[in-house]
């Protein structure tokens, strides 16, 4: 489960910057929108994240993709003159002429285990990387490994096993990344690394990759169709059932349609609308999150999505018993209202003039028991939205 998540000099974040799904404890409205572990603690099921066009909000999702590949791919061989991973996911802030070090930290809680791992590097090395666990019914923290461009040094839990490893540890590799490939008796690597690609990361257009569905559309067909179906119902797409076959080693999917006659009437997947298309595969993203307790990370999650199709999928994170998390970007401001968030679930991404984003919580300004979160947003009182001036257009002769 994300705990939080820190990016620092990457893209347009210059500065230290936080997204935290920690609930705040003296919020008492929409409980069901907590995950409850039974610790001090309680956690956000859903976070919103709004912005005007070009003010960083997709970054964080980059920000997550970029953390994501360098912990996959950081061990790789590379070719001569090929990239290495480090080198192809630097992307510090632009607009200085300084390059400095970027930086990334996650929290994420396992078992009764809360782990923070992190690391600074450059296109160059490896700076420092660390990893520490606590356990939250005791409160008392490990430390599993702390690394800098000298040392690695390994805590008591895994020196044994890991301490003959540590000379072969190149410097553009992070050490979660070399352990997490070894067969080792501790599960405390694997577990992590699991822990971190269990956020799924999203792109705006994913519904452009049909791949996605013909590798999972047909598992979900076969186990769960009745539950798929009375989704697009639910929806109004139109569509009382979905099958395919394989057509000369190709899936083909087709919906079916009620006419005004009665009568049934085939129609191919891809002649949907690019909406139902993409109501698909969020429903197979949200039914994978919600069945293994993972996150998505959806940028621009509105797009070609009906407002109360967007409430439909958020809603569906709400299930009672499901430890599951949607982080989304949008800058559909329908459901910015307390009647379906908590001051502590919506972010504000806003960029100043020097191309610096920043991210705020609502729960960071002083807001008035009647507020209308919208009204206020739309105003202004909370940054996020695009700073328009006035320019002339001349009439054509």
């Amino acid at each position: 489960m994300l705990v939080q998540f820190m990016l620092k000099n990457v893209l347009s974040f210059k500065d230290e910057t936080i997204l935290d799904m920690t609930a705040v404890n003296a919020y008492k409205e929409h409980a069901s929108n907590l995950i409850d572990i039974g610790a001090k603690e309680k956690f956000l099921k859903v976070a919103a994240i709004y912005g005007a066009n070009a003010s960083g909000k997709s970054n964080l999702y980059l920000a997550m993709k970029f953390f994501q590949r360098i912990i996959i791919e950081s061990l790789n061989n590379v070719e001569d003159g090929a990239l290495t991973a480090i080198a192809q996911w630097y992307i510090p802030f632009s607009f200085e002429e300084k390059e400095e070090n970027s930086e990334f930290q996650i929290v994420e809680m396992i078992g009764n285990d809360e782990y923070k791992y992190g690391f600074e590097y450059n296109a160059e090395c490896i700076v420092t990387e660390w990893m520490y666990k606590k356990n939250i019914k005791t409160n008392r923290v490990s430390t599993i490994f702390e690394r800098t461009t000298d040392f690695v040094k390994f805590g008591a839990s895994v020196r044994k096993e890991c301490e003959v490893y540590k000379e072969q540890i190149p410097p553009e590799t992070l050490v979660l990344s070399f352990f997490n490939k070894l067969k080792l008796k501790t599960e405390i690597f694997r577990n992590l690394y699991g822990s971190i690609m269990s956020t799924l990361v999203v792109p705006a257009d994913f519904w452009e990759n049909t791949s996605i569905l013909e590798e999972l559309l047909p598992s979900l067909i076969d186990s769960e169709k009745e539950g798929l179906v009375e989704f697009l119902g639910a929806i109004d797409t139109g569509i009382v059932d979905i099958d395919y076959f394989d057509s000369e080693n190709q899936i083909k999917f087709i919906t079916t349609h009620i006419g005004k006659d009665g009568n049934e009437y085939p129609l191919g997947l891809y002649s949907e609308s690019e909406g139902t298309i993409k109501s698909i595969l969020l429903y197979i993203y949200a039914k994978a999150a919600v069945l293994g307790d993972g996150s998505i990370f959806v940028d621009e999650l509105n797009i070609k999505l009906h407002p109360l199709l967007l409430k439909f999928i958020v809603d569906l994170f709400y299930e009672k018993n499901s430890k599951a998390q949607l982080i989304y970007t949008t800058h559909d401001t329908t459901l910015l209202d307390k009647k379906f968030f908590r001051r502590d679930q919506i972010w504000f991404v806003q960029k100043d003039e020097f191309g610096y984003s920043e991210l705020t919580a609502l729960s960071d300004f002083k807001v008035r028991s009647d507020a209308s979160f919208e009204k206020d947003y739309l105003a202004g009182v909370y940054g996020g939205i695009p700073l328009i001036k006035e320019f002339e257009l001349e009439a054509g002769e």
